[in-house]
């Protein structure tokens, strides 16, 4: 995260489990969206954990430098020959003055939503990445959430989730702006799709699916009760909802993640 930056999940165990699962859930298709030849040099913003780097590195075969502010994160991320990890600002990279301007794919997944100027995180890297080299970014879009039959109350709770983000300055709709940020940092926009996640009721996956929208809200309970956002009753009635809703036999969840993609002129 960058300097100022809040983190509104925090960096409990809980919340590390939580993004490990999220990891177990996306990667994969990230990987195949990503379609890596081999060989690149690729630098991850706000690489967190460090999971999806690894894959990454794995795949191009190559050491992949990861950046992430947090120490926590760092205390728990991959630890392999193949990363480089290092702890920094993704506002002020802690790149090498040889490193700019080399890097073959700049890759950054849900690090602007956190940001109050996302578009100086893409900026740098464009910089960081050769002519012709890639720029991918992924990130939320939290108005696309569908659950249906919809849980009574969790609309509710959803959007004052979406208000913390108002309150730290960021923008929880930012998976909409990707290109634009792609644009105005320089690059020149090449691709844009989003990766389905979501599951029904009788797929293996559908409650780990649930289990991460639950973690979501309610690491932001403090947030949302305490900032008065939303009723204490209202914030459990709606989580319990959700509960309720994960049994039925005929629940979908639906939502997708936004990726944009520009290559350095």
């Amino acid at each position: 995260m960058p300097a100022g930056a809040t983190y509104l999940h925090g960096t409990s165990p809980t919340e590390q489990e939580r993004l490990s699962l999220l990891n177990r859930l996306m990667n994969e298709a990230a990987l195949r969206e990503l379609a890596l030849r081999g060989g690149e040099r690729i630098v991850d913003f706000g690489c967190g954990l460090a999971q999806l780097s690894l894959g990454m590195a794995r795949v191009a075969g190559r050491r992949l430098v990861g950046i992430e502010r947090s120490e926590e994160q760092l205390a728990r991320a991959e630890r392999d020959q193949l990363l480089d990890l290092r702890q920094g600002d993704v506002t002020d990279p802690p790149l090498r003055a040889d490193e700019w301007g080399q890097f073959d794919l700049a890759h950054a997944r849900f690090i602007l939503e956190h940001v109050q100027d996302p578009v100086a995180v893409v900026r740098q890297m464009v910089r960081a990445v050769r002519p012709g080299g890639r720029v991918v970014l992924q990130d939320d879009d939290h108005d696309v959430l569908r659950l249906y039959p919809e849980p009574p109350g969790f609309m509710t709770l959803w959007r004052a989730y979406e208000r913390t983000y108002d309150r730290l300055g960021c923008d929880p709709y930012i998976g909409r702006r990707l290109v634009s940020l792609l644009h105005e940092a320089g690059a020149q926009p090449v691709r844009a799709t989003w990766i389905f996640f979501g599951a029904c009721a009788g797929q293996p996956n559908f409650p780990a699916f649930v289990e991460n929208l639950a973690g979501v809200v309610a690491s932001a309970r403090g947030a949302i009760v305490d900032g008065g956002l939303l009723g204490a009753a209202e914030f459990n009635d709606g989580l319990e909802a959700l509960g309720t809703w994960a049994v039925r036999p005929d629940a979908a969840f639906w939502y997708a993640i936004f990726w944009a993609e520009g290559v350095r002129p």
